[in-house]
């Protein structure tokens, strides 16, 4: 097996015992093993950060609630006093991703966004909740009339425009999935790479690799927020516009 990024330890358990089936399964599904992993940790932390609410927090709980307020903050400054309902999802989109990306810096384990079957999934999750918030806040016909451009007046009588509209509209919906997708999985697998190039210098190459380590973390967290950033962004221009 031709290794680009670094070996994680499933496909090191897989080389030195080729002949066992549940390892070669497992490393075809590794990136899966490892995103459900961190969705584990992910529901351990959150179990033990709400066990025990206390009035001033510390600790855990703490370091949970300096998230959610940081992010609740973020959404609700671009979809305004109505973000707060879409801050579950967002943030947890946001911290989930984050976690998966930090794991590939963990020696013998792998970034499941590295692959594009889970940022395509993590992308089709944005997709569908975008549509279903819009569904659900204008109506079917309303977020029809919404993607035809609204149109009004003498422009409601003509068949084309609207057309074009709609047609442009729903195509952007569509191709938004997989733009989102292959910009965190072509950023994250390029840090992967990037780290196993520099690994495989040896001795010479330690001072590049604590360096790019430290490029790599900087560039997981940014992708998150953007990632995240997108994702809100995509809901605010799917929903109507919040009146004053």
């Amino acid at each position: 097996m031709a290794e680009q990024e670094l070996p994680d330890f499933i496909a090191l358990l897989l080389h030195k015992f080729p002949d066992v089936a549940f390892l070669y399964y497992l490393y075809i599904w590794r990136n899966v093993f490892y995103a459900v992993m961190v969705a584990f940790i992910l529901c351990i932390f959150a179990f033990i950060a709400a066990r025990r609410k206390a009035l001033i927090p510390e600790g855990i709980q703490n370091i949970a609630e300096i998230f959610v307020e940081g992010i609740d903050d973020f959404v609700c400054g671009i979809l305004g006093s109505r973000g707060r309902k879409h801050t579950p999802f967002i943030g947890t989109l946001f911290i989930y991703i984050l976690s998966m990306n930090m794991l590939g810096l963990i020696p013998f384990f792998k970034s499941a966004t590295a692959s594009l079957s889970t940022t395509l999934a993590l992308a089709l999750c944005v997709f569908c909740y975008v549509q279903y918030s819009a569904i659900k806040e204008m109506g079917v016909a309303g977020y029809l009339d919404h993607l035809a451009g609204k149109p009004r007046g003498a422009i409601a009588f003509s068949v084309v425009l609207p057309a074009m509209l709609f047609l442009l509209h729903l195509l952007s919906e569509v191709v938004k999935p997989l733009s989102l997708s292959l910009r965190l999985r072509s950023n994250i697998w390029g840090d992967d790479l990037l780290l196993s190039v520099m690994a495989g210098l040896g001795l010479k190459g330690i001072i590049l690799l604590l360096v790019n380590m430290l490029s790599v973390l900087l560039s997981g967290i940014v992708q998150s927020v953007v990632f995240s950033l997108l994702a809100t962004i995509y809901l605010a221009a799917a929903l109507p516009l919040e009146e004053e």
